[in-house]
């Protein structure tokens, strides 16, 4: 039986080499049920490597175990650990451009599987509601602006009711009246009984929303802890402004 315990997911000694490039090396971390882990550092720190390997799209890890809801999914296929109920989106919005907004959204659910009749229905609409997309639901994805596909994507994986959703950083090329938004729809979404595990380069929404940082460089875990006290580590400002500056951590 599944494991009910605080935790959600469990990371132990997570690597991925590629030849003699070592992208993610002996990383672990938990994140709570309902809790917003945020992961930092600077580009090429091995965040997005390690997104891959929790989810096992494109590919999986070396070494290291990943227990979901007390379940190894290290050797899963990534269907199944979608199916468990740990959704993921990218860096990059994606859609099906010929699809309407709820044919996306449907796609999802199917690849959720398991939804039927009134409750695959019922899950289309919470999921368009809950990113405010209900005005949309039949126009063509192709249409979207990037703000509105963003939360197409997220949507489409938000539809299976996920335990967990990790967010590669949504708010890439968004104005400060969508990152507020933004903000407030990631709450909707721990509100609604997700776990959130957010990669984000824009500080002020990342320090802003999360309970705890977890702080990676050259693919190792650097630090983690209250967003506080990330943002005056002297570690953390090296890495990010390689010297003794003061990151801009603003809440957005």
């Amino acid at each position: 039986m599944p494991d009910e315990g605080a935790n959600i997911l469990e990371v132990d000694g997570l690597g991925k080499a590629f030849g003699s490039l070592v992208a993610v090396d002996d990383v672990s971390f938990t994140i709570g049920r309902r809790e917003i882990l945020g992961i930092a550092g600077p580009n090429g720190a091995g965040k997005t490597t390690l997104f891959n390997l929790i989810s096992r799209i494109p590919f999986g890890a070396d070494r290291g175990t990943v227990r979901f809801a007390g379940q190894r999914i290290e050797r899963l296929a990534p269907h199944r650990i979608f199916r468990l109920g740990l959704a993921r989106t990218f860096q990059k919005e994606t859609a099906f451009a010929k699809l309407t907004v709820a044919q996306n959204i449907r796609v999802g659910a199917a690849y959720g599987g398991g939804m039927r009749g009134a409750a695959l229905s019922k899950a289309i609409d919470e999921a368009l509601d809950v990113m405010d997309l209900s005005a949309v639901r039949g126009e063509l994805a192709a249409t979207l602006p990037v703000y509105e596909t963003k939360r197409l994507m997220i949507a489409s994986a938000a539809v299976i009711g996920p335990q967990l959703l990790m967010l590669d950083e949504p708010a890439s090329g968004l104005n400060s009246v969508e990152l507020a938004d933004l903000k407030l729809l990631i709450l909707r979404l721990r509100d609604r009984g997700a776990a959130i595990l957010l990669i984000e380069h824009i500080l002020p929404l990342l320090f802003g929303i999360s309970e705890r940082v977890m702080v990676m460089d050259f693919g190792r875990k650097l630090t983690e802890g209250p967003p506080s006290a990330i943002a005056r580590d002297p570690r953390v400002i090296e890495a990010y402004l390689g010297g003794p500056k003061e990151l801009d951590t603003d809440a957005a």
